[in-house]
């Protein structure tokens, strides 16, 4: 995933260094080059050598130190980053690199150093909100630093509020996203549906289907990843939202409808991936409903068809992709499905295959096109999502 990149690590004097060890670790499991840079202060609380035993590298303290290969080292190190991020960043040495001083191994090298920059703040709450402290942070933010938010909690000094240095998780998808793919889909605006719909029988049950959202959790993240716009129209699931993207949440197939025929106005790109329940109730057919919970009696009538409304609605230059999921004559019902629906890509898979269908990590898709018919070996979920973009940005 980071193969081939390096990214330099700035560890500042704070309580929240432990968290940069995961976060190192995070990284290399992607195979990125981590290279730590310590100031003295951060030494005090946690080991340069847990840091050197993490990736392999050594870990810089000391600007002069010469048990190195001979180089300008934070001039090299500068030059070689894909990406710097200071985390956790202590107001010192915010204030410093906003200042332009540069008196120890990492703020020379962060001085020196052109690519992406992270400065993720952690401290105490009366310190972060100090006028000061949010003069640096704006200042740096004009020079094109990226100041990452920090999250709000009970900190180590006992106060509560602003000043908590983010998850691991959170940091690593700042620069998994900066770096994982190029941004050639800047600028384009997508829409995904993600997720499962739920139409109510009374206010305990509800008729719903086995979506987990997996597959339209994915193309939205691997779209943000790209430099698109997304906005992610999903239905109750138990998996973790994909950061940086806008996140509409749904209950029925109607409300789904609604939020997707507002987002479709100006995208470029609509993936329906969400597996909608096609059946809603209307009202009890049997008297016996309402006395007994035993009798399950009712009438239903057809959802909305998101789909083919999109089709009918497609504005000029728009791409419309649409999901077909079959047990039997998968080819010919998804043929029929692209015409009637006037999409441009039906991404079809069998539910009988094994490794495709609901709640899996991998999927076994076939990609049907007008003139054309592309079956996908087994992939992840997270590379049939790339596929799928790959081809919507070739129409």
């Amino acid at each position: 995933m980071l193969n081939g990149k390096t990214i330099v690590l700035g560890v500042t004097g704070s309580i929240a260094a432990y968290k940069i060890a995961n976060l190192a670790s995070m990284l290399v499991k992607q195979h990125a080059d981590v290279n730590v840079i310590m100031t003295k202060n951060a030494t005090n609380f946690i080991n340069p050598i847990t840091f050197e035993t993490l990736t392999a590298n050594k870990c810089l303290v000391d600007t002069f130190d010469r048990n190195f290969q001979f180089n300008v080292e934070h001039v090299a190190l500068a030059k070689r980053a894909d990406v710097f991020m200071v985390a956790p960043a202590s107001a010192n040495v915010i204030g410093k690199i906003a200042g332009g001083i540069a008196d120890d191994m990492l703020t020379t090298t962060i001085m020196a150093c052109k690519a992406p920059k992270y400065i993720a703040p952690a401290m105490n709450t009366n310190m972060f909100e100090n006028p000061i402290v949010q003069d640096n942070l704006k200042k740096l933010e004009n020079y094109g630093y990226n100041v990452i938010r920090p999250a709000t909690g009970y900190l180590a000094c006992g106060d509560t509020g602003a000043g908590k240095l983010p998850s691991e998780e959170e940091l690593f998808s700042y620069i998994l996203r900066e770096l994982h793919y190029k941004k050639d889909m800047k600028g384009k605006k997508v829409v995904v549906t993600a997720g499962p719909t739920r139409e109510a029988i009374d206010p305990v049950r509800f008729i719903s289907n086995h979506s987990t959202g997996k597959m339209g959790y994915s193309i939205a993240r691997c779209a943000m990843e790209r430099g698109a716009d997304v906005t992610l129209i999903t239905g109750e699931t138990s998996i973790a939202k994909p950061p940086f993207v806008k996140i509409v949440n749904i209950v029925s197939a109607a409300d789904m409808f609604e939020a997707v025929k507002e987002a479709a106005k100006d995208a470029d790109y609509v993936i329906k991936s969400a597996a909608v329940a096609d059946y809603t109730p209307t009202e009890v057919a049997d008297e016996k409903l309402k006395k007994s919970d035993n009798d399950m009696s009712i009438s239903l009538k057809r959802t909305v068809d998101i789909l083919k409304y999109l089709g009918e609605h497609k504005k000029k230059g728009q791409i419309l992709c649409g999901f077909a999921m079959e047990t039997k004559d998968l080819i010919e019902n998804a043929k029929k499905k692209l015409v009637s629906k006037n999409v441009d890509l039906i991404v079809a898979n069998n539910l009988k295959v094994d490794g495709a269908g609901f709640g899996t990590d991998t999927n076994v898709v076939t990609f049907i096109e007008r003139e054309a018919v592309s079956e996908l070996p087994i992939m992840s979920k997270d590379e049939v999502a790339k596929e799928i973009l790959d081809k919507l940005m070739s129409l």
